[in-house]
């Protein structure tokens, strides 16, 4: 029978107990019953405990993960004891796993706790008396010798065997996960997404674990491997290598395909294997279509699978979308403009009474444009006109915060691209697709720069044939985080109804935000304004002698000079936007100087997860899509309960309320400052966006206009008029790998078309 551990070590801390020698790897033990689960959560195995150590009097605190754990259960603990400020001495566990106590007192109460169903405390004194510290090996190897104990009969005795395998088969896998590297936190998410096979699955295949469970990645599952005798040069390692480089690579930077001699060296880098194994594995990938090869520009490329179809499928149904007439009738449309002018009072500008024509007669059309050239004013137009003709209409965007301002300036509600399509939680994938298509006759989806090749190949698939589509974006901002750029391909293409805006209304023209964005599209710099009143213009900027002096101005113009001029709330309604997260005018430095002259005091509740200290009243960032959360990568949210003993924090995003326990930290970040790319679909009262020379590789066009157009009333530019200069003149040329022009026009090779079939 397995007995706890036992060392020499205190089950107390030494300050209140006899010394004890230091564990082999400077960790303290602890191992007892508990008496009370005081904070559980199932879905990421937090958990604060009040465990009853053996032979001693006081009842400890143990905070850890379990995966399941009940009030008297026998636990073993291994980590460090820590001085909460507000709940006194804890134990915080790295490894927190189940156990059997080794004394028949022990071995009394862990049967009578409930723990083993069809046993209570007269059935575990019976028990023990009879079987004495032999009593857990005769439930595993006898159970029939149970029916020997008065007042167990066969069914409660096929009752007590079945509890003790259930418990045994969690065990199990715990101690395997916990004896191949694998923490506790981690081990909880993999049991609960394989459950009783999860040791089986993991031999069978470790590098799943990489694929299946999030926050894992190929490094922690090639751990694993290794240690269960996977060879450096087995082709399962190298194949499961080659697809998390390519998979590293496409999403890193926003490629759809690799060159194929790139690929290779980075998986032989990532390997450490000779180039001929990753050529081979390259080979069987491209056998078993995981993977995808084909020339772009003279270039052999590979794509992953996933994206390749989803180029393909994108060009097909756009196509097929733009045949046709639409599914409303207008027997005359200038007729139909004039009487939308009449009840708005608005007068439509050449432009916009082009563009509304051309929506009101095709099924298909891409509307692009800066600021101020009156997108809004013509969407507004098209839906009153519609909803007039009594069609069905539906409004998306990519993220909460550029739907809202959809709905706000429509009067219509809109969602999400993730809610419209009604994204599966658990799984991320969509209800709506193709068997089960949206019911509208037009959708309407703005900020469609963001939209990346995969999402838009859902978005898609869902769309009717019959409905007619609108695509609204700003194809000059900055490309999709994730792989492609879509909106530039089918701009670019020149098959496709596209209609761009140019013409600047003189309202908008006033506005120093909107001139600078259109002066730098056309590759000029921006203007600073002259001379005026405090708080009479929108658009500033401040000049700095290096990052040290532009550290210093940014901060205090954030904290200072805003706040008094303009009235704004430096967390609330002011946003820095950076080019990158490193250096001295980074996000994550700008993020620690401005969170302690904003939110600096030592009183305030916090926590410290993966480095970073979360306080009450930080403004913070979701950084990954969470479909069960609903909030979404780039969401900003407040902080406003932070729960120090169970290690939870609490954030308020626009009036709603999401729970993050402690496991779910890492997809938090501060964000008093973040990066132009995560500020993409949204905007803010007041932007400050530091440049100088130490941006140099992201000083381009693209990340100056999209950082400008995320202002709403003020833009400060802080930094070196050089920096800014060549921002504004520099266009981008990393172009990503992607073959959607091409599918668009057709201009593809017959063997390429035939190799994608």
């Amino acid at each position: 029978m397995d007995r706890p551990i036992q060392t020499s070590l205190p089950l107390i801390p030494p300050r209140f107990g006899p010394a004890g020698a230091a564990h082999a790897d400077d960790r303290d033990l602890v191992s007892g019953l508990v008496e009370r689960v005081t904070y559980h959560n199932a879905e990421t195995g937090f958990c604060v405990l009040r465990v009853k150590p053996e032979g001693i009097r006081r009842v400890l605190t143990v905070v850890g993960h379990a995966s399941a754990v009940e009030a008297g259960e026998w636990v073993e603990a291994a980590g460090s004891w820590v001085q909460d400020p507000r709940h006194g001495l804890q134990f915080k566990a790295e490894t927190l796993k189940a156990a059997l106590p080794g004394s028949l007192e022990g071995i009394e109460r862990y049967l009578a706790s409930g723990m083993v169903r069809g046993v209570g405390p007269v059935h575990a004194k019976r028990l023990v008396k009879a079987f004495g510290d032999q009593v857990f090996r005769v439930i595993e190897e006898e159970p029939e010798r149970l029916r020997a104990v008065p007042g167990i009969g066969p069914q409660r005795a096929d009752a007590i065997l079945a509890a003790w395998t259930e418990q045994k088969t969690v065990r199990d896998i715990m101690v395997f996960l916990h004896g191949h590297g694998i923490g506790t936190a981690r081990a909880v998410r993999i049991f609960r997404a394989y459950g009783p096979d999860a040791i089986r699955l993991i031999v069978e295949d470790p590098y799943r674990l990489a694929r299946d469970i999030r926050g894992f990645g190929f490094t922690g599952a090639d751990a694993v491997a290794l240690r269960l005798g996977v060879r450096r040069t087995a082709l399962v390692r190298v194949r499961a290598g080659l697809l998390f480089a390519l998979a590293q690579a496409t999403e890193e930077a926003g490629q759809c395909g690799v060159p194929r001699d790139e690929l290779v060296a980075l998986a032989e880098a990532l390997l450490e294997v000779p180039r001929a194994t990753v050529e081979q594995a390259l080979e069987l990938e491209l056998e078993a279509r995981t993977a995808v090869l084909e020339p772009v520009e003279d270039v052999d490329c590979v794509f992953p699978a996933v994206l390749h179809r989803a180029e393909q499928r994108i060009a097909e149904r756009l196509r097929r979308l733009a045949l046709g007439p639409p599914p409303w009738r207008i027997a005359d449309r200038a007729a139909a403009m004039a009487r939308v002018e009449a009840e708005t009072g608005l007068a439509l500008g050449p432009d916009q009474r082009r563009a509304l024509d051309r929506a009101l007669a095709a099924k298909l059309l891409v509307l692009t444009g800066g600021p101020g050239v009156g997108k809004t004013t013509l969407v507004d137009a098209l839906l009153r006109i519609l909803r007039a003709q009594g069609a069905r209409v539906l409004l998306a965007a990519p993220t909460g915060r550029a739907a809202r301002r959809l709905t706000e300036s429509t009067g219509i509600e809109a969602s999400t691209i993730h809610r419209l399509l009604e994204v599966e939680p658990t799984l991320g994938h969509f209800r709506r697709n193709e068997a089960h298509q949206l019911e509208c006759d037009l959708l309407v989806v703005d900020e469609a720069s963001m939209i990346d090749v995969r999402l838009m190949n859902a978005l898609l698939a869902a769309v009717p044939r019959r409905a007619a589509l609108l695509l609204i974006g700003d194809v000059d901002q900055l490309p999709p985080v994730g792989p492609g750029q879509v909106l530039e391909d089918l701009i670019a293409s020149g098959t496709l109804p596209v209609e761009r805006l140019i013409e600047v209304f003189r309202q908008a023209a006033q506005s120093l935000i909107t001139v600078n964005a259109h002066r730098i599209r056309q590759g000029l710099p921006p203007e600073a304004p002259p001379a005026a009143p405090a708080g009479a213009s929108d658009f500033y900027l401040v000049e700095a002698d290096g990052p040290e002096d532009g550290l210093r101005k940014l901060l205090q113009i954030v904290t200072e000079r805003i706040p008094r001029r303009f009235g704004l709330d430096p967390v609330r309604d002011v946003q820095v936007l950076c080019p990158m997260n490193r250096g001295l005018l980074g996000a994550r430095l700008l993020n620690l100087e401005l969170q302690r002259r904003l939110n600096g005091q030592e009183m305030v509740p916090q926590l410290r997860r993966y480095g970073t200290f979360f306080r009450l009243g930080d403004k913070v960032m979701q950084v990954e899509n969470d479909h069960a959360r609903e909030v979404y990568n780039g969401d900003l949210g407040l902080v406003t309960a932070v729960d120090e003993a169970g290690g939870a924090l609490t954030v308020d995003f626009d009036g709603r309320e999401v729970v993050y326990p402690a496991a779910d930290l890492d997809r938090l970040v501060l964000a008093y400052a973040t990066t132009v790319h995560k500020a993409q679909g949204s905007e803010y009262p007041a932007v400050v966006v530091p440049l100088t020379a130490q941006h140099g590789p992201m000083l381009h066009r693209n990340l100056l206009y999209t950082a400008v157009t995320r202002g709403r009333r003020l833009v400060v530019l802080v930094g070196e008029r050089g920096a800014i200069a060549q921002a504004a003149a520099t266009l981008r040329v990393d172009g990503r790998t992607s073959l959607l022009r091409e599918r668009l026009t057709g201009d593809q090779t017959a063997a390429a078309a035939a190799a994608a079939e």
